[in-house]
């Protein structure tokens, strides 16, 4: 008798004996040892967050891409669990509440509205004078900032904005421009005097000024560009946000620019704990990326901030895109303290 089959008395048409055998089925798993090395660099990548451990140009960089990692670190959770493996899972479970923490209240906020007298910043890197002046015009028009903080600002730019009217809606200026990266400049609807030597700057021109508003006591603006974190720029770049000026108990002061640093960065983050906050962070809007823009792809990590004084309030942050440059502006209806 063979296996599966039934012996039947054909001349009878009864049955002699035999029985069906049905074929076991193989369950299909997923290797324990795949499991721990799907786990295994999110993990790590979580204790590089959290313990601020980056070093180096390339690290400094892949950090910026830490709200991605936290979206996939779902995966190693589901290859864990497949293949049985309690101690691979418990561990990237671990890690996406670890690097979730880190990157969702971004999303979230926590500011109520604000009250007191409006200042409205927008920052703008305008890639070596290249965004389309009508197109910043437009913006200031529409947003009618108070504040224009202005990167990679060259004289070209500046002439093009004269002659586009900017002289007009925003009457008073601070520049630095150059026929370079290292141009920056700022533009003011109420009257503002140049601050000198309130810190050092690193890299690039990052003016400083007072601005007077009508109601309230001066407020300092600082213009904010630092060199990229890349290759041996990446000690110049730490040393640029090490060397902002930290709050001050009786002055109200205001950082906004391109800081080629995200949140997920250890000495951006050593920045703001001395008293800053990101404007965007506290709206809910902190993981709106602002570069590259104008480009193949998407904007895909955020590098430029407006960042306060903790005692001032922050209504409404939004970012836009600007043609001819490869960062998107971003504006801050903030709420000076009385």
């Amino acid at each position: 008798m063979k296996r599966g089959s039934v012996n039947v008395d054909i001349a009878s048409g009864s049955d002699i004996g035999g029985t069906i055998v049905t074929p076991s089925r193989r369950r299909w798993r997923v290797p324990k040892a795949l499991a721990w090395a799907a786990v295994a660099p999110f993990a790590a990548w979580a204790v590089a967050r959290v313990c601020g451990l980056e070093r180096g140009s390339l690290p400094t960089q892949i950090m910026t891409a830490t709200p991605y990692a936290a979206a996939g670190s779902v995966v190693p959770v589901l290859v864990g669990a497949l293949a049985r493996n309690r101690a691979a899972t418990a561990i990237a479970l671990v890690t996406t509440a670890v690097l979730g923490f880190s990157v969702l209240p971004r999303a979230v906020g926590s500011a109520e509205t604000g009250t007191g007298t409006p200042l409205r910043v927008l920052t703008l890197n305008m890639l070596f004078g290249h965004a389309e002046p009508a197109a910043v015009m437009d913006l200031v028009k529409r947003l009618k900032p108070d504040v224009l903080s202005t990167q990679e600002l060259t004289p070209g730019m500046v002439e093009s904005l004269d002659a586009a009217g900017i002289g007009e809606l925003l009457p008073y200026r601070v520049l630095q421009d150059e026929w370079s990266a290292g141009g920056s400049g700022l533009y003011a609807r109420h009257p503002m005097t140049p601050l000198e030597n309130l810190f050092r700057p690193i890299g690039h021109n990052m003016p400083a000024a007072v601005i007077n508003l009508p109601g309230t006591r001066p407020i300092e603006i600082i213009d904010v560009h630092p060199y990229p974190p890349l290759g041996s720029q990446v000690h110049d770049w730490t040393a640029a946000i090490g060397a902002f000026p930290p709050p001050s108990p009786d002055r109200i002061r205001i950082l906004a620019g391109d800081f080629n640093a995200s949140l997920d960065h250890a000495v951006m983050r050593r920045f703001l704990d001395q008293g800053y906050a990101d404007a965007a962070d506290r709206v809910g809007q902190g993981l709106v990326p602002t570069w590259p823009a104008g480009k193949s792809i998407p904007p895909i990590i955020t590098i430029d901030h407006v960042v306060v004084d903790q005692r001032v309030g922050v209504n409404e942050v939004s970012v836009h895109t600007v043609p001819g440059t490869d960062h998107r502006a971003v504006f801050a209806d903030l709420r000076l303290p009385a």
